[in-house]
């Protein structure tokens, strides 16, 4: 009996190991997919939009499924739309405009040290040495990625966008835990991600105002690194993988492991959307970029991983209210 259950224990870690690489993977992919519409003529909001509304759309039947959620969590519902689903990915996408997709995704991920800055700032509880070395590497890598010793080289506008996006993305860490130690009671995380993207689709058809969009770019071809690619397709790629299968594989990928693994292994994310970029969209990065992209990961790393266990009195590494967050992986 206890083999048969420690099977079923290392098969379901195993199962929640490949859906957190998949959802890195598939987050990771939408910043090269979505530069190419960007850059063919398409706002940066309105391809936020298109994919935000697009996934909404997919997600609708959970949504009708989860509608009790409207009555019990209509605050967890509205903040995780406005900050996890429309602030992030509006912030990302606006930053794609005007930076490199690897030093935005970089940018993002000092998110983890924000979180850390939320939990002994704001809910005043004290942190690990080892959470607080991650948060000084990631900061010190950042400083090499943005090369801040030739005046901060890259787009200030872009940079301040990116910080942006690593800022709501705290916001989905701290929603992500709402209700965590409810039991039965907690809300569906599926419920919510269904009801996040339509309060986003909502919110970013007021500030995106599609009907105003060149709609013409849609029907054409953008250039990726030089060869045509139909739009159509990219689009398809941003709203069904990059949004649809990467929030639902990290979703369950949470479940099934840890919230430290699940934190570790969406770091990857930031790899993937870089190794990407320079294979599809030609941007290089600098050899100290790429020695600042790996310490700001391993800050990143530390600090995600640093944390205590569930229940423990030590002092909390990257937690939420109660617990430790899980990590979304969500912007790109």
């Amino acid at each position: 009996m206890r083999t048969s259950v420690s099977t079923r224990s290392t098969r379901g870690k195993g199962v929640g190991l490949g859906l957190a690489l998949l959802s890195a993977v598939a987050f990771g992919g939408s910043g090269v997919a979505a530069k190419p519409l960007i850059e063919a003529g398409l706002d940066p909001l309105h391809v936020v939009w298109l994919r935000v509304a697009g996934a909404a759309l997919v997600m609708l039947p959970l949504a009708v499924r989860h509608r009790g959620l409207l009555r019990s969590r209509p605050g967890l519902l509205a903040g995780f739309g406005l900050l996890a689903v429309a602030g992030v990915q509006a912030c990302y996408f606006a930053a794609l405009s005007r930076i490199p997709v690897g030093v935005a995704l970089l940018v993002e991920y000092l998110a983890p040290a924000l979180v850390l800055g939320w939990v002994r700032f704001v809910q005043r509880r004290p942190v690990t040495r080892a959470a607080a070395v991650g948060v000084v590497l990631a900061v010190g890598g950042l400083a090499c990625v943005v090369e801040v010793w030739s005046g901060l080289g890259f787009d200030a506008l872009g940079l301040l966008l990116a910080l942006g996006a690593a800022c709501c993305q705290v916001g989905y860490f701290v929603l992500s835990d709402q209700g965590s130690d409810a039991g039965d009671e907690a809300p569906d995380p599926l419920g919510v991600i269904a009801y996040g993207l339509l309060v986003g689709a909502a919110v970013l058809t007021v500030v995106a105002r599609p009907w105003s969009m060149d709609w013409s770019v849609l029907a054409g071809s953008a250039e990726m690194n030089g060869t045509p690619v139909a739009a159509p397709v990219l689009l398809a790629w941003i709203v069904l993988v990059a949004t649809v299968v990467a929030y639902v594989t990290g979703v369950l990928s949470v479940r099934r492991l840890s919230p430290q693994v699940a934190g570790v292994v969406a770091c990857l994310e930031a790899v993937i959307a870089t190794v990407l970029a320079w294979v599809l969209l030609g941007e290089h990065l600098s050899a100290p970029q790429i020695v600042g992209g790996a310490v700001v990961l391993t800050g990143a790393f530390i600090a995600q991983s640093s944390a205590p266990a569930k229940g423990s009195d030590r002092p909390v590494a990257s937690g939420g209210p109660e617990r430790e967050l899980s990590t979304p992986g969500k912007a790109a």
